[in-house]
């Protein structure tokens, strides 16, 4: 991969052996936003009982904290060493978590099969956001629940995210992301009607604290000039 590659996702089976040991800054990183996402999205849904896709689910983050919460899961990802690791990981957690390997432009599943999907650190990555959120629409049951978070496109969030954070801080391996394929706010509005979504309310995301491992935290925040989250419905039939 040359050096000056941008929207590298090898990292992602690169890191996949020692994705739960702790020992990678920029995987607890991702670990450590679990937690701030979940602040925000408890707000919007009660997980117990639900069918949930942890959509670009890596090695499983987002989709054991969700197994806790009572969701029945199901995560999907391109990159197959990590969701080998994430496997082995809900196996010995005893979670009943089905993984998949597969890309958000073709999900391997029936029309209307999922009472929610999250899908975060992601739809900055896809190669056709359209036919993700498409897609996102068609497994989800009516009255079903799109919840995510991506990377806003401005001056400001690629110097947060690819100067500071790639460059600097090395929170992230470098070429982790391209900013060109960032995302405005109204941009993923219009993306969400246009696949028959419903656009609700949306925040920000940034470090809210520092952990014993000198480790940012995160949770929710007034400006979604870098990161932000929302959430997004599928109108219920009449």
């Amino acid at each position: 991969m040359p050096t000056n590659a941008r929207n590298d996702l090898t990292i992602y089976d690169t890191a996949a052996a020692d994705w739960w040991s702790d020992d990678i800054r920029w995987v607890r990183t991702l670990k450590n936003m679990v937690p701030g996402r979940l602040t925000w999205f408890d707000r919007h849904i009660d997980w117990t009982g639900k069918t949930v896709l942890d959509l670009g689910c890596a090695g499983g983050f987002m989709a054991e904290a969700l197994a806790k919460k009572g969701a029945e899961v199901t995560g999907i990802d391109p990159a197959e060493q990590a969701i080998d690791a994430a496997r082995v990981h809900a196996r010995d957690q005893g979670l009943d978590i089905r993984y998949d390997v597969g890309v958000g432009e073709a999900l391997p599943y029936d029309p209307t099969q999922f009472d929610a999907v999250v899908c975060v650190d992601v739809l900055e990555h896809v190669t056709d956001l359209h036919k993700v959120l498409e897609e996102v629409a068609r497994v989800l049951k009516p009255g079903g629940t799109f919840l995510y978070d991506t990377i806003n496109r401005n001056l400001l969030a690629r110097l947060a995210t690819i100067t500071m954070a790639e460059d600097v801080l090395r929170l992230l391996p470098k070429g982790t992301h391209d900013p060109d394929m960032f995302i405005r706010p109204a941009e993923l509005e219009d993306g969400l009607q246009r696949a028959g979504l419903r656009a609700g309310p949306s925040t920000g995301l940034g470090p809210r604290g520092i952990n014993r491992r000198r480790d940012f935290t995160f949770g929710p925040i007034p400006l979604r000039t870098v990161i932000y989250m929302g959430i997004a419905h599928k109108d219920k039939e009449s």
